[in-house]
């Protein structure tokens, strides 16, 4: 029996759609893709929090990660202490990793909030995270979206560090689009 008509146009119609270009947009991915700073303002928004403390007589380290949690830009003062490289990346992973998970800004505004963890400090065992003030937490100006995260470091004392970085931040901020 021949197909009639009426059912070789619907069958026509249905492979018709599935060839388009539209239905070809809709079939998911499996690539993901994500946001974060390119190489340039990366390392100038860390230059510019280094400037800032500078200007201050602070020689401090600043470090941005990106959204691997991983360095991506690091400018350290010409008298930085030698523990300032590994404190400015621990400030900028914890301001990345934790603003996220619980939608901070800073780490002072993570301290303040009781995210340190439990009573024992097991978050604190975690060898990039670094619950001090000197963090923040980097997002698109726009979306809001998390781009990474910038810490400073060797300012004497976190409430230092953290002004330089949110300063550095504020001038960007029609960059961190």
């Amino acid at each position: 029996m021949l197909p009639n008509a009426k059912t070789v146009l619907p069958a026509a119609a249905l492979i018709a759609a599935l060839l388009s270009p539209t239905a070809r947009a809709q079939t998911p991915s499996h690539i993901v893709t994500s946001q974060k700073l390119d190489w340039e303002t990366a390392a100038a928004l860390a230059a510019e929090a280094v400037r800032i403390c500078a200007a201050q007589g602070y020689s401090v380290t600043a470090t941005v990660v990106d959204t691997t949690g991983h360095e991506q830009a690091v400018v350290k003062g010409d008298t930085v202490p030698l523990q300032s490289l590994s404190v400015s990346y621990r400030k900028a992973y914890t301001a990345y990793a934790y603003g996220l998970a619980f939608n901070k800004n800073t780490t002072s505004e993570l301290i303040a909030a009781g995210v340190t963890g439990p009573a024992n400090g097991a978050l604190n065992t975690i060898p990039e995270v670094l619950f001090v003030p000197g963090g923040v937490t980097l997002r698109s100006s726009t979306s809001h979206t998390i781009l990474g995260g910038l810490g400073v470091s060797g300012a004497p004392g976190g409430d230092k560090d953290e002004a330089c970085a949110l300063h550095a931040v504020e001038k960007f901020r029609n960059s961190l689009q």
